[in-house]
Formats: structure tokens, sequence, C-alpha cells
């Protein structure tokens, strides 16, 4: 891949739906379906919108350790980022990515308490196209 970060970059921003993937509270690895990211800078901060409720993060926060995967279905392209996840409450975050809308899911809007906001930050990843895969750094 010559230029992973436009590469992965143009693949991010294309997916409909990403999936995100946390250790639970027993050491086991669960993955779930998300909505595509709301922001990124580059392939190395990327922000998604949760309920502050949800399972996943009361698992990010006893461990931040994730990954999240993008597809192209069209030409059975993927990439895997492994990385960290932090749960943020602040007004400037919930800010940041707040869309006209999310009144759907946050009936309180964009101060609703059961909404927060995850920063992944990727440190490395693993790139599949055309039968084969390939790491690298970030």
């Amino acid at each position: 891949m010559r230029n992973p970060e436009e590469t992965i970059g143009k693949m991010i921003d294309k997916a409909s739906t990403s999936f995100i993937a946390y250790v639970d509270n027993e050491g086991f690895p669960i993955t779930k379906a998300m909505l595509k990211p709301r922001a990124r800078n580059g392939i190395r901060e990327i922000w998604f919108s949760t309920n502050t409720s949800s399972n996943k993060v009361s698992c990010f926060r006893e461990n931040s350790k994730a990954s999240v995967y993008f597809i192209d279905k069209r030409f059975f392209r993927g990439v895997s980022l492994v990385g960290t996840v932090e749960v943020l409450e602040t007004a400037e975050a919930k800010e940041k990515i707040w869309r006209t809308g999310d009144e759907m899911y946050y009936k309180g809007g964009v101060t609703d308490p059961d909404y927060c906001v995850l920063k992944f930050t990727a440190s490395k990843g693993r790139y599949y196209s055309n039968f084969k895969s390939e790491d690298f750094c970030i």
C-alpha cells in the first residue's frame, strides 16, 4: 500500500458501518457494530458517538484496549486498527461531533447525560486487499 493514510482514510469515510471491539470484564473480546465515525484526524484519531450507559463504555473505563474495523464491500478490502479508547464527556468533545438529528438518540440534546464520545487512538493496523494482508504502524 503506497499511502496508508489516504487509502484507509477514504475507506473510513465511505464506510456506512464500522465495528469496534473491546475486552469485557471477564477478559473476552466483544465486537459491536457502530455508526460511521463522526470525525477523524488522519487514521490515528477517530471519534464515535455512543450511549454513556452502554456496556462498552463501562468496559472501556476498565480496559482502554480496542480495535476498530472498516470494510469496503465492493472490493472486499478491510482494515483493522488497534489502539486505545478514551471515554469523553466534556461539553467540547460532545459538541465537536454532535449532528442535527442526534436528538432521536439523545432526547436531552448535546448535554444528555447518556451521550458521550469515544475517542479511538490507533497505534498500528492490518490492511487486507487482493488476497493478502499487510501490517503497518501509525
